[in-house]
């Protein structure tokens, strides 16, 4: 099960159990927002990209979009993302669970620097209905990510 691998991430860094499961579907940003009491902006979406040689992740605050200039800018090719299958495969997590905890294979991750506008946030944690509360910073900590500025600040799209 994909919480439990998520689970067992944090308990095998000598964490507690951060995770907390609700009744209600977390499966989209609006859903978990609703579902926690949050903003959408507040919600760490993860998204699932190829890259001509290997898989990524690249974690941002929920209401932000992906830059195709700055993705393509910094990665040195057009953003693609993976279909639901593949991201099963790739990460162990279903999509609408999926976060930078817990995968199945070792994935570099990306932190897009629009995390930073909150003092806490809250990705995923395995499954449609779970997710978990960190600051950005022990985010990154966490799954040794890299901050990147891939995504359109809110400015550009208002």
């Amino acid at each position: 099960m994909s919480v439990e691998s998520v689970r067992r991430f944090f308990l095998d860094k000598g964490m507690e159990d951060p995770i907390f499961e609700m009744e209600e579907s977390t499966a989209t940003v609006a859903l978990a927002a609703q579902a926690i009491g949050v903003q959408p902006g507040e919600i760490a979406k993860t998204l699932s990209f190829k890259l001509k040689e290997r898989y990524i992740l690249i974690v941002t605050r929920g209401d932000a979009k992906i830059d195709n200039r700055k993705y393509k800018d910094y990665f040195g090719e057009k953003a693609k993302m993976l279909d639901a299958e593949e991201v099963v495969q790739v990460t162990g997590h279903p999509v609408g669970g999926v976060c930078p905890f817990g995968l199945n294979n070792d994935l570099d991750i990306y932190l897009d620097i629009t995390l930073k506008d909150f003092d806490r946030v809250y990705p995923a944690a395995g499954s449609k209905n779970s997710a978990l509360e960190i600051t950005p910073d022990k985010l990154q900590q966490l799954v040794n990510g890299t901050w990147t500025d891939v995504c359109q600040s809110l400015g550009d799209r208002l």
